[in-house]
């Protein structure tokens, strides 16, 4: 969830102070790169989920106000649609246990919110698109009452000038207008957290982004939107439009998308701020008191709040962080690729497959970006998303392989020795490792059940196209609180 900001009207005096303070913001970052004041030798991961709320009988619930005061746990927060809400979950060690204590802890702590949601009507669902969403809860009226979501709406169609166009060829072809960016809310994702060093970010991020085709390949799980089977990782798509403030002028010119991959690989965290500000304008020009040069002359430590908004409005599917705890900053990658679900034992095994073989191609002697354009990088993520676990994805040395055997072959390999790196407990890297590869030898994720379960139940002629999608979903749901792999699931 981002930063809370209350309901205004931005003058244009608001847009020309917080240009002016973002770049003095920027200035101080660079000085505090320079003067090596960052948290390092104590690399910790955190993790985010995003949940979807459904009713008996597998339709959206739009209930998360009464379901987080049932819930009244702080690490439950509102998320941008009414049937959304997020967990954010402490950071911790990888090593001695780090992979089942987040499994553990996540496990007891959805347990007990199932529980109480379900006195409201409401049950909690991990997926990267709940397939039961239809174009009726794709309104205004949907979104959250946080004033938050109102202004960014409000900012976003603003900048584009018109309404936002929905268009996704797939297996079925989608095509939508809509006046808000409660699309954006369809699309719930885990997110996962790197601490890292100034001097070691930029190897962190080139491998992240290097590996994100290949997260969305094992990973897809979201083939359904407003009843048509599109992409496997449909999510992709969506989020990319459903925040674009550019008209078409604007495309046709070049100018970049705020839902953003990139367009190079960096050499410092600092690359990825200035072309924030460099290439973005404001969505919430929105300035505070400090000074921040005055914090850092007098030996404190400044909160950058206007460069951590605006890098907050800039949708990197890996994303820079900056951030601020017990006084002393710190730097993140935050991973935004994955989808949400299906079970805590799939997200874990993302979750160590990722960080695993982030270390890893982040200590290699020859990166692997010295040997791969950042475009194929790119081309990698769009085909993954497209196709899911069956796509070809190129790999230096390799070519181009289908997915599934680039990871058996060669990237495996390599997150076993990255979670051997972080002292993994060897027991923890073999089981999650081991979901990950009969994922692949059985070709099936997330979204090929989703897809297989379907055409079963729809084919069979049960009912409608939506009856068919609930059907699903309810076995979806059952199957998710079994916390059995998705690999091992009946169709």
């Amino acid at each position: 969830m981002g930063q809370e900001v209350e309901s205004r009207v931005f003058t244009r005096e608001d847009r020309t102070r917080y240009r002016s303070k973002v770049r003095r913001c920027l200035d101080v970052f660079e000085r505090m790169l320079g003067e090596a004041r960052f948290e390092e030798g104590k690399p910790s991961t955190g993790l985010e989920i995003e949940f979807n709320l459904i009713d008996e009988h597998g339709d959206p619930a739009l209930k998360n106000a009464e379901v987080l005061e049932v819930i009244a746990d702080p690490d439950f927060q509102t998320e941008l649609g009414q049937f959304n809400l997020e967990i954010n979950v402490p950071p911790r060690r990888l090593s001695g246990g780090g992979f089942t204590g987040f499994e553990e802890d996540v496990r007891a702590s959805l347990n007990a919110a199932e529980a109480q949601a379900s006195r409201v009507g409401a049950h909690l669902l991990m997926v990267g698109i709940l397939p039961t969403l239809s174009p009726g809860h794709m309104t205004a009226s949907t979104l959250s009452p946080n004033p938050r979501y109102a202004l960014l709406s409000e900012q976003i169609l603003a900048a584009r000038g018109e309404d936002i166009v929905i268009s996704i060829d797939g297996v079925d072809r989608l095509q939508t207008t809509t006046d808000s960016i409660i699309p954006e809310a369809a699309c719930t994702s885990t997110q996962l957290h790197l601490q890292a060093g100034p001097d070691e970010f930029a190897d962190y991020w080139n491998a992240a982004q290097a590996i994100a085709g290949v997260q969305l390949a094992v990973g897809a799980n979201s083939p359904f939107l407003l009843g048509k089977e599109l992409w496997r990782e449909t999510r992709v798509a969506l989020f990319e439009q459903a925040t674009d403030t550019r008209y078409e002028e604007l495309k046709a010119q070049g100018v970049r998308p705020r839902v953003w991959f990139g367009e190079r690989w960096i050499t410092s965290i600092f690359d990825l701020f200035e072309e924030n500000v460099r290439y973005f304008p404001a969505l919430l020009p929105i300035t505070e008191q400090e000074d921040p040069v005055e914090v850092l002359e007098r030996g404190d430590t400044p909160a950058l709040a206007e460069l951590r908004l605006h890098n907050g409005t800039i949708y990197r599917w890996n994303r820079p962080i900056y951030d601020v705890v017990h006084e002393r900053p710190h730097l993140r990658v935050e991973n935004r690729v994955l989808p949400a679900g299906p079970t805590m034992v799939d997200t874990m095994a993302n979750a160590a497959f990722y960080f695993g073989l982030v270390h890893a191609l982040a200590a290699s002697e020859r990166p692997v970006w010295s040997q791969m354009s950042f475009s194929a990088a790119e081309e990698n993520f769009h085909v993954a998303a497209r196709q899911g676990i069956d796509a070809p994805l190129y790999w230096p040395g390799l070519g181009t392989v289908p997915a599934n055997e680039l990871i058996l072959r060669r990237l495996l390999p390599l997150a076993y020795e990255g979670l051997d790196a972080c002292g993994t407990v060897p027991a923890e890297r073999d089981r999650l490792l081991g979901v990950i590869e009969q994922r692949c030898l059985l070709v099936r994720n997330g979204a090929s059940w989703q897809s297989e379960c379907f055409h079963k139940v729809f084919d069979a002629g049960a009912g409608a196209r939506f009856d068919a999608l609930r059907t699903m979903v309810r076995r979806y749901s059952d199957h998710m609180h079994s916390n059995q792999p998705v690999h091992s699931w009946p169709r």
